[in-house]
């Protein structure tokens, strides 16, 4: 058996936190439990090992084309210090990956894409530039640690370690060369996040991750900060709607398909891998989509349970829990469009048993 990566703040946390396998990696799925940890998030402020997520830096004098070529996103709407949630697609519309594209400055952008996809991603890039001299793609994922500070309190105790004012910094934007008190090297904060709450997230050099986790924990203790580990990550995403890949998004489901049509700019006026295939899905409107459920009878809804309407099979579960805010057995499936009407009942197959649920509006939590 291969060893598993471990992030450069994990030697922080390794005695506290429970770790598991995640992609290949040594992450914490929890500290004190799942429940606890989300609910430090929705009202105080939750710290978050993010680290193994990959980083590809793409440069050159052509390297906006060569994104807009492969990105669904319009890459010429971004300035420096801007950042864009953005699909990679397969010609066939499915989903390489999702991910986020950061302009550092003029033809020099950061991809910030999800860890088990990283090298995936990287050879997908390489194949699609060709070796264009013109642009270079470089996996710099070793060199960065990422933290994410999320909850209502964050920007209050983020504001304690850094001089410049972060309420500058709006949604979806950041600032790069930001001194870190106790830190020689400058961070990358942005105003991003995957759990439905204000929040930001911290690049910086992996010699320096251990520290600001320390110090964030520190500084934060009497706003009531806590370590959050997955479980709770993937709760609080997923009460907010926000998708996971492998889930709401794979090679055969598409952004469309996953209601991320915000997205996908088909008249950028470039064509892009996967364009042909979106342009006649959001033309005929797509078989499937992404709806929210909530049990009426009492179960859980899994990933990968047959989702039922009548006789008929009619999709499945792409994500389900009992939501912690709402204390609701909720989930995510992936169904027939026609059977997705708010308000209409289906079937989820949970073991030998089928139970009723109803189609919801999502996101389930707004903040």
């Amino acid at each position: 058996m291969s060893e598993l990566k471990r992030t450069p703040i994990f030697p922080a946390y390794e005695r506290v936190a429970k770790t598991i396998d995640f992609g290949g990696w040594d992450l914490p799925v929890q500290f004190s439990g799942i429940k606890e940890e989300h609910e430090a998030v929705r009202t105080k402020a939750g710290l978050f090992d993010v680290s193994h997520m990959g980083e590809v830096l793409v440069s050159g004098p052509e390297s906006v084309h060569f994104l807009q070529t492969i990105l669904t996103n319009d890459v010429t709407k971004l300035v420096p210090n801007k950042a864009q949630y953005t699909f990679m697609c397969y010609k066939n519309g499915g989903t390489v990956d999702d991910l986020i594209v950061y302009m550092l400055a003029q033809n020099e952008y950061l991809l910030v894409v999800n860890a088990a996809n990283t090298e995936k991603d990287v050879a997908w890039l390489q194949e699609q530039n060709n070796f264009n001299p013109n642009v270079t793609i470089k996996n710099v994922s070793e060199n960065y640690a990422q933290l994410a500070l999320q909850g209502p309190k964050a920007e209050q105790i983020l504001q304690k370690i850094v001089k410049k004012p972060l309420q500058d910094i709006s949604f979806f934007r950041f600032k790069k060369d930001i001194e870190v008190e106790g830190i020689e090297g400058k961070a990358l904060i942005s105003r991003t996040g995957y759990t439905g709450e204000d929040g930001f997230e911290i690049y910086l050099d992996s010699e320096n991750g251990k520290y600001l986790w320390n110090i964030l924990l520190e500084k934060g203790r009497e706003e009531g900060i806590q370590p959050i580990g997955l479980g709770a990550r993937d709760t609080l995403r997923f009460e907010a709607n926000l998708a996971l890949y492998g889930q709401e998004l794979s090679v055969d489901i598409s952004p469309l398909e996953a209601g991320l049509g915000f997205a996908v700019k088909l008249n950028k006026g470039v064509d892009f891998i996967g364009k042909e295939a979106l342009e006649q899905q959001a033309a005929n409107g797509t078989e499937r989509k992404l709806a929210g459920i909530e049990m009426i009878d009492k179960g859980i809804p899994r990933h990968g349970y047959p989702v039922y309407q009548g006789e008929s099979e009619i999709g499945f579960v792409t994500s389900g829990t009992q939501s912690p805010t709402l204390n609701k057995n909720i989930g995510l499936v992936l169904i027939q469009s026609d059977s997705a009407k708010i308000g209409a009942e289906v079937e989820v197959q949970v073991r030998k048993r089928r139970l009723k649920a109803k189609v919801v509006e999502t996101p389930f939590y707004r903040r």
